[in-house]
C-alpha cells in the first residue's frame, strides 16, 4: 500500500506524498516495538524522521484482548511522537468468513483514537461498505485475511484523501511507479468500472482529514 499512495499522490493538486515502510509479514505491532521477528521499526525511527507515521494491528488484536490493544496501541503513539511525528492508524477490516468482526473492530478503533487522540483511516469501514454495495469486488488475497488489489488500491485511496482532503477522481485506475533505472513498474491495475466506484465511495464517505 505505502508505494500505490504515493504514486496516486502524483494525481494531487498540492501535495507529494514519500512514503517508507517497515513491514514484516505476521508481525504484531508489539513486536515492532520490541524488535522482534526481524523487525527494523525502532531502529528507523531513531535514524529517519518522519511527518506521520502510519500504524495497524492485525484485525484480531481488538478482539483478542482490548486492553492489550489499547495499551501497545499508547506506547507506540508516545514513540512516535517523541520522535516529531504525528501517529495515524489505519483501522483494519473483517476477515471474509467474518463479515461481523468489523463491529468490535470499528469500537476498539474508535475508543483508542478518543483515549490517545489520534486519527482513524477507517478503511476497514469503507471495507464492509464495498462489501454491502458490490459483494462482487473481490477484496481478499487466497488466504481471506490480507488485501487483493482491489484492497490495497482502496486503503490507498482513503489514506490520500486523509492527507490531501481532494477528490480521488482524478487518480487513475492503473497505478505504476519507475524503478532506480527509469524503468516503469505496474503496482497494480483495476477496471475502470471497479475503480471509479471506489473512488465515488472514499469521497462520499465522511471522516476525518489532516486539514479539515
Amino acid at each position: 500500500m505505502p508505494q500505490v499512495l504515493e504514486a496516486m499522490s502524483k494525481s494531487s493538486k498540492k501535495f507529494y506524498i514519500k512514503t517508507r515502510h517497515s513491514l514484516v509479514g505476521g508481525s504484531t505491532l508489539s513486536q515492532h516495538l520490541n524488535q522482534e521477528k526481524g523487525t527494523k521499526t525502532i531502529d528507523i525511527l531513531n535514524k529517519e524522521s518522519f511527518d506521520y507515521v502510519i500504524l495497524n494491528h492485525h484485525s484480531l488484536a481488538t478482539i483478542d484482548g482490548a486492553k492489550s490493544f489499547l495499551d501497545i496501541s499508547k506506547q507506540i503513539v508516545e514513540l512516535v511522537k517523541a520522535k516529531n511525528a504525528i501517529p495515524v492508524f489505519m483501522q483494519t477490516w473483517a476477515y471474509k468468513s467474518k463479515p461481523l468482526m468489523i463491529n468490535p473492530i470499528a469500537d476498539a478503533y474508535q475508543n483508542m483514537g478518543k483515549q490517545l487522540d489520534v486519527d482513524i483511516v477507517p478503511c476497514g469501514l469503507l471495507s464492509s461498505q464495498v462489501r454491502k454495495l458490490r459483494p462482487e469486488i473481490n477484496l481478499f488475497d487466497d488466504d481471506d485475511k490480507h488485501p487483493s488489489k482491489n484492497a490495497t488500491y482502496l486503503n490507498a485511496l482513503a489514506f490520500f484523501k486523509y492527507f490531501t482532503n481532494e477528490k480521488t477522481k482524478n487518480i487513475p485506475k492503473r497505478i505504476t511507479t519507475t524503478d532506480q533505472n527509469g524503468q516503469k513498474l505496474w503496482l497494480l491495475f483495476l477496471s475502470q468500472q471497479n475503480a471509479d466506484f471506489l473512488q465515488q465511495l472514499v469521497d462520499n464517505y465522511d471522516f476525518k482529514t489532516i486539514i479539515n
